[in-house]
């Protein structure tokens, strides 16, 4: 995953992603914004108690640093689920400046829409950002472990195929920071949930203990769904950043104990690579 630096904050971009011409994408940090403790500094959640006029700020400083109207911006309101929406013109903006407007009720918006950016946001969860470079398609999605046994990302990569027509061996994924396996611990009701939808646990969940709790690969387990649907191995890059280790760069809700901020991961189709 590659770093640049713009006016001195940090935006994340996968490789992968960054070789395509026609895409512009990035992952946010939580440095160079204006909120204050504990949402310091870059929050871009209007939902977690930071005051909305910071975050609309924050969200007009990204949006100007990456060189994408806020306005051009469509965010989802999301709620763990894995419920997929086709984001259409006539939604551009949603979501952008406030959250009553956002797009209600998913984890997953996907968009043919040219200049049109797609934006999850995150504190511990997955994004994942998916291009078709011939059908011209972009996706974004955010998994939790919720997200992630109902299959959010695999259900994003059939969407594609099913409504935009797209061959899956020519999509491209990038898997971004969130939680890892080294931190994300869960109990037996997670566990069961995850050995329902996988059907078994081996590669989803480390060092399970005699008290029923282990350490939940979230990276792996939406690798693995992506690829069930049809998308090559080679084609998905993972981050491997845990944002437990480094909630100095990331919100981490579970190193913050609960009272943190959101960054946020965009794709969007356009016409250079000059973000």
């Amino acid at each position: 995953m590659l770093e640049t630096h713009l006016q001195s904050r940090s935006i994340f971009r996968f490789q992968n992603l960054s070789k395509q011409n026609g895409v512009d994408h990035f992952v946010s940090t939580r440095i160079g914004g204006l909120s204050s403790p504990p949402y310091e500094s870059l929050n871009l959640g209007f939902h977690v108690g930071d005051t909305a006029k910071i975050v609309l700020k924050n969200r007009e400083r990204l949006a100007a640093n990456i060189g994408i109207s806020l306005s051009d911006f469509t965010i989802p309101r999301q709620v763990h689920s894995g419920t997929v929406t086709i984001v259409t013109e006539g939604m551009r903006g949603y979501g952008a400046a406030d959250l009553d407007t956002a797009v209600e009720a998913t984890d997953a918006i996907v968009t043919d829409v040219p200049h049109l950016c797609l934006m999850v946001l995150m504190a511990d969860c997955v994004p994942i950002l998916f291009f078709d470079p011939q059908k011209r398609v972009v996706g974004a999605a955010h998994a939790g472990w919720r997200g992630t046994v109902k299959l959010a990302a695999q259900k994003t990569a059939e969407t594609l195929k099913e409504k935009f027509n797209c061959k899956l061996t020519d999509v491209l994924v990038g898997i971004g920071p969130s939680i890892g396996p080294c931190h994300y611990e869960v109990g037996p009701e997670v566990i069961s949930q995850v050995e329902g939808t996988f059907g078994d646990t081996e590669g989803y969940i480390n060092g399970e203990a005699p008290d029923g709790k282990g350490y939940f690969n979230l990276w792996e387990a939406n690798k693995r769904q992506i690829i069930a649907a049809g998308i090559p191995r080679q084609n998905i890059e993972v981050a491997q950043i845990c944002t437990y280790c480094n909630a100095h760069l990331f919100f981490s809700e579970r190193h913050e104990r609960g009272k943190t901020g959101r960054f946020g991961a965009g794709i969007m189709l356009s016409t250079s690579t000059d973000m």
